[in-house]
């Protein structure tokens, strides 16, 4: 019968050790242990391998020409250790991050500057996307973690990814400033008050857009579209000119000079944001240290905030 891997490297470690005591100690097992495979392995050959003695333990003819092949397997199960203690040493470093342009401007930085803070040498790299990438671009190891926003229901992630949920991101009208409605600042405004403006919205097509059109809906109108982007930055720069409102994230707001915000009314309108991991990420421990410091940024953002005025 032939023997299996672990026999043959313990007859390598017996000869080189040159004890029974010592190839156990190598190994991390007892010396019953070691004598008991020892009896198993000659039981298998049917010949003695291990000649035992005062001074220790030499191979026999056969335990030698074994052994010789279990020092191939004792110095690869090395090398794969040592390759494996520099692999869990570089992921420990390792934080590979990735964003939609609202988090990467207002939610990752302060997270950011923390972690420097804690661990200098964290081996970051940091990536804009979409967020409709972020759960793929996890689920096959291109990122550590993802920041994502999903508009009334979020992406079904693989079973070997989790959401996190990190905040929810209300959404605000954003007027021009010499809007009527710019003035008053005490009230939030109704959506079907806005029935008879022009709007600059997202492009459709997309989430965003999806959540917009059935708002309105449910308010009773159909918006009159005059200009669409797939940007919140162009829509306001766009209301800043006066050619219509627009619907944007509180994260989202630039506060352009000719523009003003004002708190949409029941039923709000908002967006969730999510982190991604893998469901387990032990092998890389920054992700849970990182995971934290953007909880504590996301309790922060959810604060009290300015409903109105000119921004």
């Amino acid at each position: 019968m032939l023997l299996g891997p672990e026999a043959l490297r313990l007859l390598a470690l017996i000869e080189r050790h040159g004890s029974l005591a010592a190839a156990a100690h190598a190994l991390g097992i007892t010396p019953a242990a070691v004598t008991q495979q020892v009896a198993r392995a000659e039981r298998d050959c049917r010949t003695a391998l291990v000649r035992r003695g005062a001074r220790g333990a030499t191979l026999t003819e056969a335990g030698q020409a074994l052994a010789g092949h279990g020092r191939v397997i004792d110095e690869q199960t090395t090398a794969a250790a040592h390759e494996l203690d520099g692999l869990l040493g570089r992921l420990s470093l390792r934080l590979r991050i990735g964003a939609f342009q609202a988090a990467a401007l207002h939610v990752l930085p302060p997270a950011l500057t923390a972690l420097r803070h804690r661990y200098p040498a964290t081996d970051l790299s940091i990536m804009d996307i979409t967020s409709d990438r972020g759960v793929p671009a996890v689920a096959t190891g291109e990122l550590d973690v993802a920041v994502i926003a999903a508009w009334d229901r979020p992406p079904v992630p693989p079973e070997h990814v989790r959401l996190h949920p990190l905040l929810t991101d209300p959404m605000v009208i954003v007027l021009p400033d010499d809007h009527a409605l710019a003035r008053e600042t005490d009230a939030a405004i109704e959506l079907g008050g806005l029935r008879d403006e022009a709007w600059v919205t997202i492009r459709a097509g997309h989430a965003a857009r999806a959540q917009f059109d059935r708002a309105a809906a449910a308010a009773g109108f159909t918006p009159r579209i005059r200009f669409e982007t797939e940007s919140y930055d162009v829509a306001q720069a766009f209301v800043a000119t006066g050619v219509g409102v627009a619907l944007v994230s509180r994260l989202a707001l630039t506060r352009l000079p000719g523009t003003a915000h004002r708190e949409l009314a029941s039923p709000g309108l908002a967006r969730d944001l999510y982190t991604v991991t893998l469901s387990d990420h032990t092998a890389t421990p920054m992700v849970a240290t990182f995971l934290h410091l953007l909880h504590d940024v996301a309790t922060d953002l959810t604060g009290p905030w300015p409903t109105g005025g000119a921004s």
